[in-house]
């Protein structure tokens, strides 16, 4: 398994970008106008965020689902053990901490930008058969939408204690329409092709990796899988460093039809409550 890398700046971008998600979920992009100096900056604010107790002062609602996320708290779908993680869950309408600059509001709305390209993309390369089965164009299902979430990931170094078959984050597919993800700060991305073996993803520092999720996949009757990945352990050598991630996932709004089965706000509740973060 392949995952495509596809320039930004690139005559084909849209193509090459569209049949990466429907071949393999997944794709990485480059040359995107997203500022790597502010991705940096924002890491550094959330780093000394995570490593101050004061951050138990922002714990999550549990129905909004805005705020921080302790270690245990999440577990992939099925999975019986939790991810060893702890996060942040951050919304323009939501808690923000006290400590935090103006960087990862600015970071936020970039990458939400970014995703009406990229919708428009698929938009516009999706075979006709398939685009007839969307309820409405895909840049129209997030258009005023306030539940994309941009969700701050620190993987902690591990010490030991952890339960046997623990692993930094299970295997599992996104609930969203599609991801974008800022490199991680270490290694550990992994995804699963067909056959389940599982393949490092590789990308450098100022490259976003981008995947589809359920809800793409539910819209277009699977024709962009939602591909299965996890993050894993480290190794020896890096073993007592943290790991920080950066997903923004995006939403459609609430009452985007998806499929005869669901409303987006349906799905959504639905997946919230396999994965052990909604009641």
């Amino acid at each position: 398994m392949k995952v495509r890398t596809v320039s930004y700046k690139s005559k084909n971008n849209s193509r090459e970008f569209t049949q990466s998600l429907h071949q393999t979920g997944f794709s990485v992009l480059t040359d995107h106008p997203i500022d790597f100096q502010l991705i940096d900056s924002v890491y550094n604010e959330w780093e000394v965020f995570f490593n101050n107790q004061k951050k138990h002062d922002y714990t999550f609602d549990i129905i909004k689902q805005d705020g921080y996320f302790p270690l245990g708290t999440e577990n992939a779908k099925g999975a019986s053990l939790s991810d060893l993680k702890e996060f942040y869950h951050f919304y323009l309408w939501g808690k923000i901490p006290n400590n935090l600059s103006n960087n990862t509001k600015e970071l936020y709305e970039q990458l939400v930008a970014l995703t009406s390209t990229l919708l428009l993309w698929i938009q516009e390369e999706t075979p006709n058969n398939i685009k007839s089965l969307f309820s409405m164009p895909l840049p129209d299902m997030i258009k005023d939408s306030t539940s994309h979430l941009l969700r701050i990931i620190h993987y902690p170094p591990l010490d030991g204690t952890e339960q046997i078959g623990a692993i930094r984050g299970g295997a599992h597919e996104d609930i969203n329409l599609i991801t974008l993800l800022v490199a991680g700060t270490e290694p550990g991305l992994q995804v699963q092709d067909l056959d389940g073996n599982w393949h490092n993803v590789g990308f450098d520092p100022g490259a976003l990796a981008i995947n589809s999720g359920d809800m793409l996949q539910e819209i277009s009757s699977k024709y962009f899988p939602s591909t299965t990945h996890r993050v894993i352990n480290p190794n020896n050598k890096i073993k007592n460093k943290s790991r920080y991630s950066m997903p923004l996932f995006l939403h459609p709004k609430d009452d985007v039809v998806l499929s005869t089965k669901y409303t987006a706000r349906q799905y959504l509740d639905e997946r919230l409550k396999e994965i052990g973060l909604k009641k």
